[in-house]
């Protein structure tokens, strides 16, 4: 079982930037596709962005493409999400996760995720 904790949340107002950080320990970070979800209240768990476990790809969702940037630091077992152009609706909890399995270019779903950090609290401001 990899643990997984966040960093880096806060409140910005909008047009602003954060970079949240996800420390991994336990099993090899660097086997593992890394993701990024965030959940506002009263709303499903949204994926954002993955990474592939070598870090040679990545993909985000349609609403944060172009302003959030995933990577990864394998020698720092380390994934990142750079958050540019930050909007209020862009205010939520943000979570990463390792993928389920080995050597996968990752998943987009919840249920591809087997590990998943305790979550960081983004705000927005308009």
């Amino acid at each position: 079982q990899v643990q997984l904790v966040e960093s880096g949340g806060g409140l910005v107002q909008a047009g602003g930037s954060l970079r949240l950080s996800c420390a991994a320990s336990g099993r090899t970070f660097s086997s593992y596709a890394m993701g990024w979800f965030r959940q506002a209240p009263g709303k499903e768990r949204e994926f954002l962005a993955v990474i592939s476990w070598g870090g040679g790809s990545t993909y985000y969702a349609d609403s944060v493409k172009g302003r959030f940037t995933i990577s990864r630091d394998n020698a720092k077992n380390t994934v990142y999400l750079q958050m540019n152009s930050l909007k209020p609706e862009d205010t939520a909890v943000y979570y990463c996760a390792a993928d389920r399995h080995v050597y996968q270019s990752g998943g987009r779903n919840v249920d591809d995720f087997g590990s998943w950090g305790q979550g960081t609290q983004v705000t927005v401001s308009s």
